[in-house]
C-alpha cells in the first residue's frame, strides 16, 4: 500500500490510497469518519457491473444507508441536464451535507460525482475510487471537476476535494486496451512537462506498461501522482504554475468535439501535446530531434500521431472558447525540453493552423506536402 497526502489549504488535506486490491478499503471510509452515513455511488453500467456490489457491501458494512446511479458509458452522460435526475434523487432521498457522495468508474464518473457533491446543498461530502487509469492519475487526484456544455468539454466546473482517493491498481485487469492507453497519455503528459527521468522510466519499462504488470503499473501511478501532488499542493485552484498541467488539453478538448466524443480523451491528449510540440519547434523551442522524440513515442502505446476528418478553422474557434484564460489572454503550454514545459499567452491562429496540419491527416494534406 502506498499513500499520498495532497495538500489543500482552509478545505482540508486528503490522501491517495494506492492499493492492489478493496481489502482496505473499510478501513480507509471509516478513518474518514463514514459511518452510518447516507451514501450514493454514482457509476456507469460497465464498471457497476463489475464492481458495484463488491463496494457497495463495503459501505453496508459501515451501516451505511446505500442509493446508486448508474450511468450510460460514455461522454455523453456528462452534460448539464444529465445531472438534474441526481440531485432529484438525493432531494427525494433527504441526503445532507454529512452524507457521502462516491465515484466508482472512470474520468466522466468522477467529474460527474464530483460537480455533484460540490453543488448539492453548496457541498456534500466526497469519496473518489477510480477504476479507470486516466482518473486514477488525474480526475480523482486534483479536486478539479467538470461537466460538458452544448457539446464544450468541462465548461462548467469547479474545485472540490475529497475526503479521499482509494485507487485499486487490479481494476486496471478489467479495462479495454483502448481506456488502458488513453489514461497513459495523461501519464506520459505529466512526465514530459515535468520530469525526463520518469519519461526514460517509462520508456525503459515499455513492455511492461503495455502488459499491464502489476507492480511496474502501480509504480508508474504513484509516480504520476507525486509530479501532479507537487504542482496541486502550490497551486490548488490551478491558476499559476498548475496550468502547466494542461499541455495538450487545450488542443485535445477541441478535437474531442470535433469527432464528437469518438475519440477517447487520452487519444485527443496525445494529439494536443503533439501539436503544442510542433509550435514549440516552429519557435526553435525544441529540436527537430525533440520533436519527433515526442511525436513517435506515442506509437507504441496505441496512441494516435495523426487525425482525419477534421475542419481546422472550426477546431480553431473551439481552442478559443476552452477555458484556460488568465489575465493575460488564453494560456496554451509550451515546451522547451522533455521534462521542462512553460506558460505562453501570445500563441497565434496561424500557429495552431500550422501544428493541426501537422496532425491532420488527408489525401489533400499528401499533395500539399509532396509538392
Amino acid at each position: 500500500m502506498s499513500r499520498i497526502m495532497i495538500k489543500a489549504p482552509a478545505k482540508g488535506d486528503y490522501e491517495v490510497v494506492i492499493e492492489q486490491s478493496f481489502e482496505q478499503l473499510k478501513e480507509e471510509i471509516t478513518k474518514v469518519g463514514c459511518f452510518q452515513n447516507k451514501v450514493c455511488i454514482v457509476s456507469d453500467l460497465n464498471v457497476w457491473q463489475i464492481y458495484g456490489d463488491q463496494v457497495a457491501a463495503i459501505f453496508k458494512k459501515n451501516e451505511c444507508e446505500v442509493d446508486s446511479i448508474v450511468l450510460e458509458p460514455g461522454e455523453v452522460s456528462k452534460a448539464t441536464e444529465d445531472l438534474l435526475p441526481c440531485y432529484k434523487e438525493l432531494l427525494m432521498k433527504a441526503y445532507s451535507r454529512s452524507d457521502y457522495i462516491v465515484s466508482l468508474g472512470g474520468g466522466v464518473v468522477t467529474d460527474y460525482a464530483g460537480f455533484i457533491a460540490a453543488t448539492f446543498k453548496c457541498g456534500t461530502k466526497l469519496i473518489h475510487i477510480p477504476t479507470s487509469l486516466m482518473a486514477m492519475v488525474s480526475g480523482s487526484v486534483g479536486g478539479k471537476v467538470g461537466v460538458d456544455f452544448d457539446g464544450y468539454k468541462n465548461m462548467i466546473g469547479a474545485y472540490y476535494n475529497p475526503a479521499l482517493v482509494y485507487i485499486n491498481t487490479s481494476c486496471i485487469e478489467t479495462l479495454e486496451d483502448v481506456q488502458y492507453f488513453s489514461g497513459f497519455a495523461e501519464v506520459m503528459k505529466v512526465a514530459i512537462v515535468k520530469s525526463s527521468s520518469v519519461y526514460e522510466w517509462l520508456i525503459d519499462n515499455l513492455y511492461e506498461i503495455c502488459e499491464k504488470d502489476k507492480g511496474i503499473v502501480e509504480d508508474m501511478i504513484e509516480q504520476t501522482i507525486n509530479l501532479e501532488k507537487i504542482y496541486i499542493d502550490k497551486d490548488p485552484y490551478n491558476t499559476t504554475d498548475r496550468i502547466v498541467l494542461n499541455l495538450g488539453h487545450t488542443v485535445g478538448h477541441a478535437l474531442e468535439r470535433a469527432k464528437n466524443f469518438s475519440m477517447t480523451q487520452g487519444e485527443c491528449i496525445a494529439l494536443g501535446i503533439i501539436a503544442a510540440a510542433h509550435i514549440s519547434l516552429k519557435r526553435e523551442m525544441l529540436s527537430l530531434e525533440e520533436y519527433l522524440e515526442i511525436r513517435d513515442m506515442f506509437v507504441p502505446f496505441n496512441l494516435p500521431i495523426t487525425i482525419e476528418d477534421i475542419d481546422i478553422e472550426s477546431v480553431i474557434k473551439d481552442i478559443r472558447l476552452d477555458m484556460c484564460t488568465g489575465d493575460k489572454g488564453q494560456c496554451f503550454v509550451l515546451l522547451k525540453k522533455i521534462g521542462k514545459a512553460v506558460i505562453d499567452t501570445n500563441v497565434t491562429d496561424d500557429e495552431l493552423r500550422e501544428a493541426l496540419k501537422e496532425i491532420r491527416f488527408s489525401e489533400e494534406d499528401m499533395i500539399e506536402k509532396n509538392d
